[in-house]
């Protein structure tokens, strides 16, 4: 008997490395399941407590039930995206009692970066810049925004399909809709994409506009102000309940412009600090060596047509302070 040990110490040993390198494969996915989870909820903390689900699924199966599954990142990607299905009609009874603008969380530029894959059979879309989600542009709050404005079915297939390539027939299964209606949702989906974006501008004429408005801004000078945004600008601020906030959209240039001169006149000490955002250059704000937020832009050819500022605590701590 003593002569089995090796042998069986051997066997537990290739066993126990095998669960090892499975193990391996299946977390490797952790940081996409998070980039598909974040585009499905537009929050950090959602999309962790999607993908922390997708992986209690995982483990609760049994071992025979995973060596079934020929494709563990593709079965990981369907259960994060049905799980963000559930949760998105949870998530918008929430909203609906948020204390003041509720708006999606702003990401760093690069956290997301090499995660989607451009869509298969993408022939058509990219024809047309309005139907063709970018890399660049996939987290950024200018479509963070439109996608909240979907059901959540369109936004599931939209990502799903859009970003990630996922064909029509495997989306079908998550949606629990025919292949020919998922279809449909995505070309539901592009219209609020359409009808969401304005013509778009270089990096280059973004970012100079607004470098534009914080000089203008920061200077007290509304004049230069009104020069850079459009007509027809929208404010979003999100406090979140934490720090006083506009409670309501503000519209039109002229009272977006007083608005921002006057939180200049009341906190003077106000400083602003560049990073690079989804969208582009965008401003860490400083009151008194303070975070105190952070703030986005969208650029068209008319000047800045909306403004996203983020006070809400919660969603800044994956900025450096």
């Amino acid at each position: 008997m003593p002569e089995d040990l090796p042998f069986e110490s051997a066997e537990s040993g290739k066993v126990e490395r095998d669960e090892s390198r499975a193990l391996d494969s299946v977390m490797t996915e952790r940081h996409r399941l998070l980039s598909l989870a974040f585009r499905m909820m537009g929050t950090l903390a959602d999309a962790e407590d999607v993908v922390q689900e997708t992986y209690v699924r995982w483990y609760r199966l049994d071992p025979e039930e995973r060596d079934k599954i020929a494709a563990p990142a593709a079965w990981l990607m369907r259960v994060a995206s049905r799980i963000s299905l559930d949760l998105l009609g949870s998530a918008r009874a929430r909203r609906e009692t948020y204390v003041g603008q509720w708006l999606p969380e702003p990401v760093p530029a690069d956290l997301f970066a090499d995660t989607a894959v451009a869509p298969l059979n993408s022939s058509r879309l990219t024809a047309d810049p309005l139907e063709r989600v970018t890399l660049d542009d996939a987290v950024s709050m200018a479509l963070l925004t439109v996608l909240e404005a979907m059901t959540p079915a369109e936004r599931v297939t939209f990502v799903l399909h859009d970003v990630f390539g996922v064909p029509f027939d495997e989306i079908a299964g998550v949606v629990g809709r025919s292949a020919a209606a998922t279809r449909q949702l995505a070309t539901s989906a592009r219209r609020h994409v359409r009808r969401g974006r304005r013509a778009q501008v270089s990096p280059h004429q973004h970012d100079e506009v607004v470098r534009a408005f914080r000089g203008a801004t920061a200077g007290g000078d509304i004049e230069g102000l009104l020069r850079v945004l459009s007509p027809d600008v929208e404010l979003r601020v999100d406090g979140g309940g934490f720090v006083n906030a506009a409670p309501r959209v503000i519209r039109g240039s002229d009272r977006v412009a007083r608005w921002f001169m006057g939180v200049m006149r009341k906190q003077p000490a106000l400083r602003f600090e560049r990073r690079d955002t989804a969208d582009g250059l965008g401003f860490i704000l400083r009151d008194e060596g303070r975070r105190y937020g952070i703030i986005t832009f969208d650029v068209s050819d008319q000047g800045v047509t909306n403004v996203w500022l983020m006070l809400n605590p919660m969603k800044l701590t994956n900025w450096t302070l």
